[in-house]
């Protein structure tokens, strides 16, 4: 499951037409990532700023361009400033400990250094990097785009679909990383790609504290939308007819898979006191905006976020970091220009 396999999207259903493809990247994830992978390098810049984490996402985002050769790549960013979802629950990601000055620098600087290669990036105020991948998968489809999300995080999930698919970096790099489709999705969590967001928000999510419906983990969140198709469904079932759907259909799932009966225990949890309530306000603060303006022109050359890049630009910007095997791949693979690399 690399991401060097032949992206399935890219060809229409039925069409020799091939689909153009958008790469969309969480930058503050792979600079977290990269930050505690690379920091015992110590690398700077040649104005002598700490650049480890900005050279580390740098680089594997140009291995991601090379590998796939998309039509068009934007960066999601944070706004560090405000937060919409901090703002309606104050326990927001409270739990995580202060982040390293150094890691702070290098996030305040990456917006700067992708504009000034000509990349498109949009920090949407009050909202996440996830923001940006929700509506880059939404353009995608409406523009009849393929899509990919680049991204550490398993929030992405929730946005594949036949239009797009994930690539979640984890260690080993680009290559190690799986590409996750709607196929390998079900495979990998016994959900539908359009139920993933359902699934999370009743599994909840440690990382952004946020608590779960009580007593319901990951494998009763995964039958209970096998069984059932979807939440709406479940909570109709409850509110309706006492749960006699709902029960039947996880003792039938039950003795299809040989296991003992968990539909009274599932019932009674779900039919708790604030469950519902739970469940509803994780989807809230989980859902991706799909409506923001991605500021993607394609059809105009030159236009931020369009490859390929300028020369001149790419050696200038890449070039400050300091890494010549670094500028070097950045020329050959963000110009289009094999021969500018031996410059």
């Amino acid at each position: 499951m690399e991401a060097t396999v032949q992206h399935p999207a890219r060809r229409e259903p039925g069409s020799d037409r091939p689909r153009r493809l958008l790469l969309a990247v969480d930058a503050p994830s792979l600079l977290h990532r990269n930050h505690h992978a690379r920091a015992h390098t110590r690398l700077t810049d040649r104005s002598g700023r700490p650049a480890w984490a900005l050279h580390g996402m740098l680089r594997q985002i140009i291995e991601s361009i090379d590998t796939f050769a998309p039509d068009a790549v934007i960066f999601g960013l944070d706004d560090r400033q405000a937060s919409v979802r901090r703002d309606l629950y104050p326990a927001y990601k409270a739990h995580r400990a202060d982040k390293d000055p150094d890691l702070v620098d290098q996030l305040e600087r990456a917006g700067a250094l992708l504009d000034a290669l000509g990349l498109a990036t949009l920090t949407p105020p009050g909202l996440e990097a996830d923001d940006v991948n929700a509506s880059a998968a939404a353009w995608a489809e409406e523009q009849d785009w393929a899509c990919v999300l680049i991204t550490s995080d398993r929030d992405a999930f929730a946005h594949i679909s036949e239009h797009t698919q994930v690539l979640r970096l984890i260690d080993g790099g680009i290559n190690a990383s799986p590409l996750l489709n709607p196929q390998r999705l079900r495979l990998m969590y016994g959900v539908a790609a359009e139920h993933y967001l359902e699934y999370a928000a009743l599994r909840g999510d440690a990382s952004d504290n946020l608590p779960g419906v009580s007593g319901i983990g990951e494998k009763t969140a995964a039958v209970l939308l096998s069984a059932m198709g979807s939440m709406q469904a479940v909570w109709a079932d409850l509110e309706h007819d006492e749960g006699r759907t709902l029960a039947a259909a996880l003792d039938s799932w039950s003795a299809e898979h040989g296991t003992r009966r968990i539909s009274a225990g599932v019932l009674r949890r779900l039919s708790a006191p604030g469950a519902r309530e739970r469940f509803e306000f994780n989807l809230q603060l989980m859902s991706g905006r799909r409506d923001l303006d991605l500021g993607l022109t394609p059809d105009i050359p030159g236009t931020p976020g369009l490859l390929p890049l300028d020369i001149s630009r790419v050696e200038r910007v890449v070039g400050h970091l300091n890494m010549e095997a670094t500028t070097a791949l950045a020329l050959r693979v963000l110009t289009g220009d094999p021969a500018s690399a031996r410059r």
